[in-house]
């Protein structure tokens, strides 16, 4: 028996494993450096080279590379950095050659301790996740091909006698046309992958100072953060759009002069080509900055007064399309039987697409050695601690980790840095999740401020973004194969050709006509019905029918 099938490509997400790296180093000054009296700032940011996969294994292969900010012995700061590589496989039960692997980091905690004035100890713990998701192929039937019930099959031809009684009369096994065919379709909604790739957006600009700072002698500490990123899909094209904050602490031409800094906050927005994108269809976007980059240049005076900036975004793209399919869930017919193949299709289904924000504001109290005179820095990284699935809800707790620069009137130590992590909690709205669930979330800052309240005390107020998608694997079986055989005849004669019936709970029309060798339209037609729908403890009455010649 012929059928028309359709190509199916689904996605199906198999699961994450995540596992905890700790890292741990020490490093030497270098002699072009002067000795260390106190470590004032620490920044890191871990670099992904590959991501191997390995049947049941994932290799992951990068580093982790850190900055440090340190106050001389002889007073002024000064800066140095490195790197510490890493390498992890990490076992992945269920992962198979075929499968895509994603990967997901985080940076947990880092600590950069002076160890003596000529030696740091760098201690980290990143936390990897590794991301499974299969691409499965499936070939299901949506109808039946004109003809598909023909001389392909043993049938067989029967001639009625009678209304109420029916007698049949085998005509062999070859059928000169045709059998008639009740078919029931299904529509399910599947989310495929439509875009998945990798690439990088580029922002160049050029920063002046103020016209009361003094001019440029040496960089000595640089910042690049992300804030208020978003993607959305246009057709054709991605748009891209948020700030690029950066921070800068430099010694001044004039020696004699303290440390300076400047902090400036750079918007972009741009677009990006690509062909394949859709407006409607559903973005799951990770931006991060993988490359920052500052360089400083003379003015058009000839005075070291201006900086250029590059920054590289990396952006790893997911882009959805729900597609609605309709399928042949079900066959019968009243002159022949037919026997249907079926097998499991697994694929994902978009639940919810959110993004949850939740505002902070708390007061701190920093130390008082001397007096505060001014908070010239305040950067926040967003950590999370634990994400339960409750109902109808993601329950996400976390930290938000604050650092803080400010200046004091000690002529010795003029520049002190505090450190505080303030807690939040979001209940992010996910309607119909379940525990078997799976959820792709993506944290981020959406602002970050500081102000001195007086006495010590500086009021932090802050906005975090939860970006989520939550899918639900489905596993539905499908029709791929039919075949017919000729009726049988004692089963069908010992059904009555007239009944009275009482329709049971989770019955349905399609259900009881095929049960008692009707169609759905003889029922609705006998009955005087309005639709195809059946209610429980209604009354029908069914006349059994019968293909005829």
């Amino acid at each position: 028996m012929d059928l028309i099938k359709k190509r199916l490509h689904m996605n199906q997400w198999k699961g994450n494993v995540t596992t905890q790296i700790t890292l741990d180093d020490d490093f030497i000054v270098p002699d072009t450096l002067d000795d260390m009296e106190q470590v004032m700032l620490h920044t890191g940011e871990v670099q992904i080279e590959s991501v191997k996969n390995q049947g049941d294994k994932a290799a992951v292969k990068g580093r982790l590379e850190f900055q440090v900010l340190y106050r001389k012995e002889r007073g002024g700061l000064q800066a140095l950095g490195g790197a510490i590589p890493f390498e992890e496989t990490v076992n992945t039960p269920g992962l198979e050659e075929k499968d895509y692997v994603g990967l997901t980091w985080m940076l947990e905690d880092l600590n950069a301790v002076m160890i003596h004035s000529r030696k740091l100890g760098i201690q980290a713990i990143v936390t990897l996740q590794i991301r499974i998701e299969a691409l499965r192929e499936t070939e299901a039937a949506v109808d039946v091909a004109p003809g598909g019930l023909g001389a392909a099959a043993d049938s067989a031809k029967y001639t009625s006698a009678g209304s109420s009684g029916m007698k049949f009369t085998p005509q062999g096994d070859e059928i000169s046309g045709p059998v008639q065919a009740e078919t029931l379709k299904r529509r399910i909604s599947a989310a495929a992958i439509a875009v998945r790739r990798k690439d990088t957006y580029r922002i160049k600009e050029e920063l002046s100072l103020n016209g009361g700072k003094p001019n440029i002698g040496q960089l000595l500490w640089r910042e690049m953060k992300l804030r208020d990123v978003s993607v959305k899909p246009l057709d054709g094209s991605l748009h891209l759009e948020g700030e690029l904050t950066i921070f800068v602490i430099y010694s001044p031409e004039d020696e004699e002069m303290s440390s300076q800094w400047m902090e400036e906050t750079l918007p972009f927005s741009g677009e990006m080509e690509m062909g394949d994108v859709k407006e409607e269809m559903i973005p799951m976007i990770t931006v991060r900055l993988a490359h920052g980059d500052l360089e400083t240049k003379p003015d058009y005076d000839g005075e070291m007064r201006e900086m250029d900036v590059e920054a590289v975004l990396e952006l790893d793209i997911k882009l959805y399309e729900e597609q609605e399919v309709e399928l042949l869930s079900d066959m019968y017919s009243n002159g022949a039987e037919i026997e249907l193949e079926r097998q499991e299709a697994a694929f994902d289904q978009i639940l919810a697409r959110n993004v949850c924000k939740t505002k902070l504001a708390e007061k701190v109290t920093l130390p008082q050695d001397a007096k505060i005179l001014q908070i010239s820095h305040s950067e926040g990284a967003v950590k999370l601690d634990e994400i339960e699935i409750a109902e109808d809800s993601l329950q996400i707790d976390g930290v938000l980790e604050v650092t803080l620069l400010y200046l004091t009137s000690d002529d010795a130590a003029p520049v002190q840095a505090f450190q505080t992590q303030l807690p939040f909690h979001c209940a992010a709205e996910a309607r119909g999740i379940r525990e078997d669930s799976v959820y792709q979330l993506d944290a981020g800052l959406e602002q970050l401020g500081a102000v001195m309240m007086g006495g010590g005390m500086v009021e932090i107020k802050a906005v975090i973004t939860l970006d989520f998608l939550v899918l639900q694997p489905v596993t539905e079986p499908v029709v791929v194969g039919a075949s017919v055989k000729p009726i049988d005849l004692k089963k069908l004669q010992e059904l009555p050709g007239i009944v009275g019936y009482i329709v049971q709970p989770g019955e349905s029309l399609w259900s009881v006509a095929k049960k008692f060798h009707t169609t759905v339209g003889n029922i609705i037609t006998a009955n005087e019905l309005a639709d195809d729908q059946a209610k429980a403890g209604q009354r029908l009455l069914l006349v059994k029918e019968i293909a005829q010649e």
